[in-house]
């Protein structure tokens, strides 16, 4: 069963950053920004966040049965994500990537949730499988991009494609664990419920944390991998070398086995401890990997992988710790809470990496990540002493 969670998550989130895969293709098409080239990934987030709020606040994740709301959102988030290649322009492309993050809202949450219900004793691992799966199905449009002469419609087929099979393979097979949580009615003060617990806030500071630099990360690598080829030959053009896009896959795919990793030592050493050491190597990268800008890609392929694999490695602890935070009764929302604000905060952190981009220029950009782990770590040392 959490093999088939797992490959449907992957699947289902592979719409996730189709626009920032066919960000070269739309830039030549529409003539975008740096800063237009952001929104697209951006928009996703505000999305996301607006559907995670909506379905905090109606309970959806601890009112509707998990199997329908994954593959209900599935099945509209490949539609949504069709959508871009009927935009005529800029705008109407937000429009379509802003109801793609608002569709997979239903997606991620409960995924973790019904992972949660197989597991007790390894929830670690059994998360960390999940979350390694969405994160190689976020890289999945990168690696088509990298097929050759791929085309804007080929990606999206692709990614809304799998979404599909995803709302199927669930719909048709899930069912919940023997350690389901107890569904209840609808109640205006669940969000109430999980906010005032001290353990949930200290454990969404430290996700917090985690989320600002995760995906500025995620977004941007792509583009530092390229500014760094066009340093690195010296050519001035900025022109991207086919296997960009190659590396951009690889750089987050390793991430979904930095999850696996991190659920198997959380299961071992505690997941305070785990999430811990995981912020403090990924913060580390985000101040060195400016340092291989420009330079021998033997240097900056193999820190640009192990900033994507510590990157992520700690996410899925910080959602089991809100499963172990709050009243059984609230995982679903206390999830889709955590991880609405958590988005939230992203839509922030991605826009200012490309103005730091144009103050210090790209060797220097992802150092002021780097606080956002700093802070991460802070709030779970005292979550660990509670």
């Amino acid at each position: 069963m959490l093999w088939l969670i797992a490959l449907a998550e992957l699947l289902g989130m592979s719409v996730w950053f189709t626009g920032s895969a066919v960000a070269p293709q739309l830039t030549e098409r529409w003539a975008l920004t740096t800063t237009q080239v952001g929104w697209l990934t951006t928009v996703v987030q505000l999305g996301f966040v607006v559907g995670t709020a909506v379905s905090a606040l109606l309970n959806l994740a601890d009112v509707v049965p998990a199997r329908r709301l994954f593959a209900t959102a599935a099945t509209l988030g490949a539609a949504s994500n069709a959508l871009l290649l009927l935009a005529p322009g800029f705008g109407w492309a937000l429009v379509a990537r802003a109801l793609c993050g608002a569709c997979i809202a239903g997606v991620y949450p409960p995924a973790m949730k019904m992972a949660s219900t197989w597991f007790r004793e390894r929830r670690g691992l059994a998360v960390g499988t999940v979350v390694g799966a969405l994160t190689v199905g976020k890289a999945a449009p990168y690696l088509a991009q990298a097929v050759p002469d791929a085309t804007v419609a080929g990606v999206v087929f692709c990614s809304s494609g799998a979404a599909l099979l995803a709302a199927l393979l669930i719909g048709w097979r899930y069912h919940d664990g023997p350690h389901a949580f107890p569904s209840r009615r609808f109640s205006w003060g669940l969000v109430s419920t999980v906010v005032h617990e001290r353990r949930w806030r200290l454990a969404t500071g430290g996700y917090l944390g985690h989320m600002a630099e995760l995906y500025s990360y995620w977004t941007w690598i792509p583009a530092f991998l390229a500014a760094s080829a066009a340093a690195h030959e010296a050519t001035g053009r900025g022109h991207t070398p086919p296997w960009i896009g190659l590396l951009s896959f690889g750089v987050i795919a390793v991430g979904g086995i930095g999850c696996i990793w991190g659920g198997l030592m959380a299961d071992r050493i505690g997941r305070a401890r785990l999430v811990n050491r995981a912020m403090a190597v990924s913060g580390s990268c985000a101040v060195l990997v400016g340092l291989a800008f420009g330079r021998s890609w033997w240097l900056l392929a193999p820190l640009a992988l192990t900033w994507g694999f510590f990157v992520i490695a700690d996410s899925a602890q910080f959602s089991v710790l809100v499963t172990e935070s709050v009243p059984p009764h609230a995982v679903g929302t206390a999830l889709t809470i955590q991880t609405s604000v958590g988005f939230l905060l992203t839509t922030i952190t991605i826009q200012i990496i490309p103005v730091l981009v144009a103050w210090v220029g790209w060797p220097w950009a992802f150092a002021a990540l780097a606080v956002g782990p700093a802070l991460g770590i802070l709030s779970i040392r005292r979550l660990a002493k509670e």
